[in-house]
């Protein structure tokens, strides 16, 4: 049960964060009671599974978030560039302009990949058929939209990482910005 006040989603975003600042196998139990403001015990009646259940409803509670932010939209929309626009300020707005670990990505990296790699696949493949789907209504061939759609996703990740190695978010600012005319260029 969780304590007044504390919501369930609080106690996922808590334990996201400290995924992300820590990884799968170094957040800790002392790590996570200190991040939720939970005990043990309270932990463990919230997630019976233990470690792996609170990553699986992480993972689950940001694949959500990217549905309705970023996934839908593609696949419902009617204007390419505005339908882009939206994506780009979004992931914007999640990664906190490239201060913010991609925690699936993360995850893909670490020894847990395994245990998740369905929801850590799921995770890009949607991703990248939402924004191809979206291409392929702009014109462009199949070929073309899944490789403009999967350099976009390389695009992000990896300006994530090089801006958190450098320490200067500019560097996933200026990636977004070239991304957008790269996905909107005419067909080779």
């Amino acid at each position: 049960m969780l304590k007044k006040g504390v919501e369930h989603k609080d106690v996922l975003r808590a334990l996201g964060e400290v995924f992300r600042a820590h990884g799968y196998e170094g957040a800790s139990l002392t790590l996570i009671t200190e991040a939720t403001g939970l005990g043990k015990g309270s932990l463990y009646h919230l997630f019976p599974g233990g470690k792996e259940q609170m990553a699986s409803e992480v993972l689950a509670d940001i694949d959500g978030w990217f549905e309705l932010n970023i996934y839908a939209p593609l696949r419902d929309a009617d204007d390419p560039a505005r339908a882009i626009a939206a994506m780009i300020a979004g992931v914007d707005q999640y990664f906190h302009s490239g201060d913010r670990v991609c925690l699936v990505g993360l995850v893909a990296l670490g020894a847990a990949r395994d245990t998740f790699a369905a929801s850590v696949d799921d995770y890009f493949a949607r991703w990248q058929d939402a924004l191809a789907q979206l291409l392929r209504r702009s014109g462009l061939s199949r070929s073309q939209a899944q490789r403009r759609a999967e350099d976009a996703l390389l695009t992000i990740q990896g300006a994530l990482v090089l801006a958190r190695a450098r320490n200067d978010a500019g560097i996933f600012r200026r990636a977004l910005s070239d991304l957008t005319a790269r996905l909107l260029a005419p067909p080779d």
